[in-house]
């Protein structure tokens, strides 16, 4: 119909309208390139994991001429749903990505917010990242046993720090610990943190009991004496900066979890704009600098592009719905 339509138009036999066609179906879409600067909003405040997240991406792909400039604006608030919800306002524009974790599906489970990832276009997983457990030097506190005899003998005695929005990794791992003690784990005394260095802070200042976060932010506070490590919930010890953090698992505590951390882009992009993206981490994470990046912060890598992501963010809506339902953390 096409061809035909084209040979009545330009008078051109259909044989060659078929031709004309053909190639103009073959020929690549085109590639689209940022036309200025791209800003990257953060779902926290400074100093926490997804504001690290941010800053390391943005200086990896400041060497990518494709970028005219790359900004960082941290739009703390509501969980994320502050940056969400601007992002939210930005339909079509390839020029804004937003940090997104767990907080996302977990957000929308609970009630906190009505935004659901398919209401942005999801661009990127980088990484995994393990959820460790801390206390100040000084805490009675001393391994992972003592904090399930302490949560046994009265589990509102103890607060639990961590940001930034209820029922996220964070919070899930906490009541992965009360399970393991026996308790229920709402009778868990949470305190919410606009981020996991704002947290870090309360607990060396007494504050709070135990800060439960991503290692980045407190691995200098061990290093200093100033905080202990009592355990990270990984399956098994990991490599780089966390080499020297015991894991729950080995001192016998189920707890077993880890929060993915990536990026997403208004609703509505291109698949050229996507495509664009696509390209953009890739090549970021390509070399020895993003490994450095990941030793030192204790991530783990977990490249996944934007079509990867889609399907990660449908499974991950599954199974984090029946974690929280039966951690007693979802509304009945």
């Amino acid at each position: 119909m096409v061809s035909a339509a084209i040979a009545g138009r330009w008078k051109l036999p259909v044989g060659l309208a078929c031709a004309v066609a053909l190639a103009s179906a073959a020929a690549p879409a085109q590639e689209w390139i940022p036309a200025r600067n791209v800003d990257i909003i953060v779902a926290s405040g400074a100093g926490g994991s997804s504001d690290r997240t941010a800053r390391v991406l943005q200086k990896l792909l400041q060497s990518n001429p494709a970028f005219p400039s790359i900004s960082v604006t941290n739009r703390a608030g509501g969980g994320g749903t502050v940056a969400w919800t601007y992002l939210a306002q930005q339909p079509g524009d390839p020029h804004f990505i937003a940090t997104f974790s767990p907080t996302m599906v977990t957000n929308q489970l609970l009630g906190v917010s009505k935004l659901r990832y398919t209401d942005f276009t999801p661009l990127s997983i980088l990484l995994r990242e393990y959820v460790l457990v801390t206390v100040n030097a000084d805490s009675p506190i001393t391994s992972g046993k003592a904090l399930l005899d302490h949560i046994r003998k009265d589990p509102t005695a103890l607060s639990f720090a961590f940001s930034s929005s209820p029922g996220n990794h964070n919070h899930v791992v906490i009541g992965m610990i009360f399970k393991a003690a026996g308790a229920d784990p709402r009778r868990a005394k949470v305190v919410i943190q606009k981020s996991g260095g704002a947290g870090a802070t309360a607990v060396m200042g007494g504050h709070i009991d135990v800060l439960v976060g991503a290692p980045a932010n407190v691995l200098p506070h061990i290093s200093a004496g100033k905080l202990r490590a009592i355990g990270l919930s990984a399956p098994q010890r990991q490599s780089g900066a966390a080499a020297q953090l015991p894991t729950l698992k080995e001192q016998g505590i189920d707890a077993v979890f880890y929060s993915w951390r990536g990026f997403i882009g208004a609703k509505n992009l291109t698949p050229a704009e996507i495509a664009f993206w696509d390209s953009a981490f890739s090549r970021a994470v390509q070399g020895n600098e993003w490994k450095q990046d990941l030793a030192q912060n204790a991530w783990a890598e977990d490249l996944k592009n934007a079509a990867e992501t889609r399907k990660h963010l449908d499974s991950e809506q599954t199974l984090i719905s029946g974690m929280l339902a039966e951690l007693g953390l979802l509304k009945k």
